[in-house]
């Protein structure tokens, strides 16, 4: 069966940098789109970066400039690098993979989904 493994969070002072990856299984990854989400208690999900299959990406206002999303086919992983992290960022972070190739906007539109990763930015 499909599934998504998120990695890389952790406790990061304001300013710092913290790279998340997915790694996919149990399907030819390169075909879909995937997110990268983000929530916590306070506010509502929130959708921060997204990568189609041809690596066409689209980032949240508030995370563009600081945050890259990108993929290695070959390894079955999309990565996440952020950099400039605010305490505003503090968040479980989750990725998905979409029903489709291109890059998609509303949850429902991701098929799978992984356990996700907190992120704490925190002096």
């Amino acid at each position: 069966q499909v599934q998504l493994v998120e990695s890389g969070g952790g406790l990061v002072q304001p300013g710092g940098s913290l790279r998340l990856s997915c790694a996919a299984s149990g399907l030819t990854f390169g075909r879909y789109g995937v997110g990268w989400y983000r929530q916590n208690p306070q506010k509502e999900r929130e959708l921060v970066a997204r990568i189609s299959s041809g690596r066409s990406t689209n980032y949240a206002d508030s995370v563009k400039g600081r945050f890259t999303i990108s993929r290695d086919n070959a390894k079955n992983t999309v990565y996440l690098q952020m950099n400039s992290l605010k305490p505003e960022d503090t968040a479980v972070y989750y990725c998905a993979v979409a029903d489709g190739s291109g890059m998609y906007y509303y949850s429902y539109e991701y098929e799978y989904w992984g356990q996700g990763t907190q992120v704490t930015v925190s002096s």
